[in-house]
């Protein structure tokens, strides 16, 4: 009974990294799935730049758009900086999860007392797995800096090209 206990701990001990990598998964693929829009995002502006240098329109709205989207490739090219190296952080921290997993394995049953080098793997892993979060956390940040300048000129667009009866009235008195 006693090599059976002796088992069933190694296993959860090498079973409990598994829970890690599956958050390093789920992370690594809404990271990739972010990066994928961000490209696509680049792509749109690129292509509205283009559009723009070819029509002709007014002079202070086009300067404020042509403003506007080279801000917006700027926030895209650092969005997709933080997560590339998100992305980098997470399967690292992924890697070295699987390592924990199988050096726990080798300890136990090699019998050799190195529980720090599993301890210290672990340690690695969550580390680079908190680092990822702090990078995901910064480009969701430019991310929400971007959407909200965007809405902005869209609003004074839509007001400066609006019919007046569309606009909402102000009072002249306070």
């Amino acid at each position: 009974m006693n090599d059976l206990s002796t088992a069933m701990a190694i296993l959860s001990a090498m079973i409990t990294p598994a829970v890690l990598i599956s958050a390093c998964a789920s992370l690594i693929l809404t990271t990739s799935q972010r990066l994928g829009r961000v490209i696509d995002r680049t792509r749109r502006i690129s292509a509205k730049l283009q559009e723009l240098a070819q029509t002709q329109t007014d002079a202070e709205l086009l300067e404020e758009e042509h403003a506007l989207l080279f801000d917006q490739l700027g926030r895209a090219t650092r969005r997709s900086r933080l997560l590339q190296r998100a992305m980098a952080s997470l399967y690292l921290a992924l890697s070295i999860f699987v390592a924990t997993s199988v050096a726990i394995g080798i300890v136990a049953i090699s019998g050799l007392t190195y529980a720090w080098i599993p301890t210290l793997l672990g340690i690695a892993g969550a580390g680079l797995l908190f680092y990822a979060s702090l990078l995901l956390i910064a480009e969701s940040r430019v991310a929400l800096a971007a959407v909200n300048d965007e809405m902005d000129f869209v609003l004074r667009l839509s007001r400066h090209r609006a019919p007046a009866e569309l606009l909402p009235h102000q009072d002249k008195n306070p």
